[in-house]
């Protein structure tokens, strides 16, 4: 297992309700694929630095998790079909251990 961490920008044009749903479909979707999340960290609606998809702001959400490998490809492409999700950047944070 490594560590990953997920920071994802949602529609601004949802309403809260909708926004707490899809943090938890996220995290479902990491656990569904034997994953195990670490930390959820909300941090609500902010300003982007420049347009996305004809948005000026959006919700971020920071995810850190831990999940094998070769399971990150398929959660990254269902993370992509979602259609609410503007943009991602996902990371591996699994520090490595010099000999």
């Amino acid at each position: 297992m490594r560590t990953y961490e997920l920071l994802s920008i949602i529609k601004p044009n949802i309403d809260s309700e909708e926004y707490d749903k899809l943090v938890e479909k996220i995290e479902d979707a990491i656990k569904n694929l034997d994953g195990k999340v670490l930390s959820t960290d909300k941090m609500g609606r902010k300003k982007l630095s420049y347009d996305i998809k004809d948005y000026r702001d959006g919700y971020f959400c920071v995810h850190n998790f831990e999940m094998a490998p070769e399971q990150v490809a398929k959660f990254n492409r269902q993370l992509r079909l979602n259609e609410n999700i503007i943009r991602l950047m996902l990371l591996e944070t699994t520090t490595k251990v010099k000999a």
